[in-house]
């Protein structure tokens, strides 16, 4: 029966988001908010300038809609994960939507500095880690999948471990928005991987809200895969990355973002390892240029090769991560 409702679940937020999307684009560029490219990325990426951005409102819209809807008789039974999931990922998309806001009134590729961003996004990451574990849904016991085991740690050790993988997933889901459609793309899996387990273990309420993210995601490609008429923005790609580690923590596996995003990782080691390098050699590169969707694409792959490798990727990776947790449903 949860199936049954995740699947009316992805329907409903499908369907919504692709209405949403109909009038939003338009509004989006008759308001001018179009998405500035940075003259160091690949020259071709240029054609994209004035592409309208912070498309993700319409994933974000319909999944609070959907998720109210299918999910109020969870809700109404004090079972309210799904609000705190949500709303986390909320406040990270507002952040993002201010990025984007300030980016489309000065016509340049800046928003917030990183100063600001950073504290506004550690802030509701400690906010959400001591909501949920003030309603019982986290505890200090780390899970770990594959051998099924957990390791009780000190909860200020545990909430400085939480705070730190909130924030580096949100802004590795957004570096990793950088190519049509991938961003949106290697989420999918992810969204089914936590529709599937949410259902398996009776978290009903969190079902509803991953496969209302599926939907969406599916219904934004319509709008979003090359070439693309819209872009998420950091409205869109920062909620995402909330909604991704607000579900792993909500589900208390947060280890499994080490699988789960491994998309993610990889894109955000690629940065970090190139800018290292770049300084420690006084001028010298390992990739052709990062984050990795650009080292390809300069390799010569066409931006739909691009995104369907890194999505079968994350697929691959996300039935691993799910063999991982299987006992834990099982037993």
């Amino acid at each position: 029966m949860m199936f049954v409702l995740a699947a009316i679940s992805t329907a409903v937020s499908f369907a919504l988001t692709a209405l949403i999307g109909t009038f939003l684009i338009p509004a989006l560029r008759r308001l001018k908010a179009g998405q500035s490219i940075k003259e160091i990325g690949p020259a071709w990426h240029m054609s994209k300038q004035g592409t309208p951005t912070m498309g993700g409102l319409m994933f974000v819209l319909a999944i609070a809609v959907t998720a109210a809807a299918l999910g109020w008789r969870e809700i109404a039974a004090g079972d309210r994960g799904a609000v705190y999931v949500y709303l986390f990922a909320l406040v990270f998309g507002v952040i993002g939507f201010l990025d984007d806001y300030m980016k489309v009134v000065h016509h340049e590729n800046t928003g917030l500095t990183a100063g600001w961003k950073f504290l506004l996004q550690l802030a509701a990451a400690v906010l959400m880690t001591v909501l949920l574990r003030y309603e019982g849904y986290l505890s200090p016991n780390l899970y770990i999948p594959f051998a099924q085991v957990t390791i009780p740690l000190p909860w200020p050790v545990y909430m400085v471990f939480a705070a730190f993988v909130m924030v580096g997933t949100v802004n590795a889901v957004n570096i990793t928005d950088g190519v049509d459609g991938l961003a949106s793309g290697v989420t999918v899996p992810v969204a089914v991987f936590f529709t599937a387990v949410t259902a398996l273990w009776g978290l009903d309420e969190l079902s509803v809200l991953s496969a209302s993210l599926l939907g969406g995601l599916l219904g934004f490609l319509l709008f979003n895969h090359h070439p693309a008429k819209v872009f998420m923005g950091d409205t869109g790609s920062l909620f995402l990355g909330g909604m991704v580690c607000g579900l792993a923590f909500a589900a208390d596996m947060p280890l499994i973002l080490i699988l789960v995003g491994i998309v993610y990782i990889a894109e955000t080691l690629s940065d970090i390892i190139q800018v290292a390098y770049f300084k420690a050699t006084h001028g010298k590169r390992i990739f052709k240029m990062a984050p990795l969707h650009h080292h390809f694409e300069m390799c010569g792959w066409k931006e739909k090769k691009v995104v369907a490798v890194f999505t079968l990727v994350s697929a691959l990776a996300c039935l691993l991560a799910f063999a991982g947790v299987w006992e834990r449903y099982i037993s």
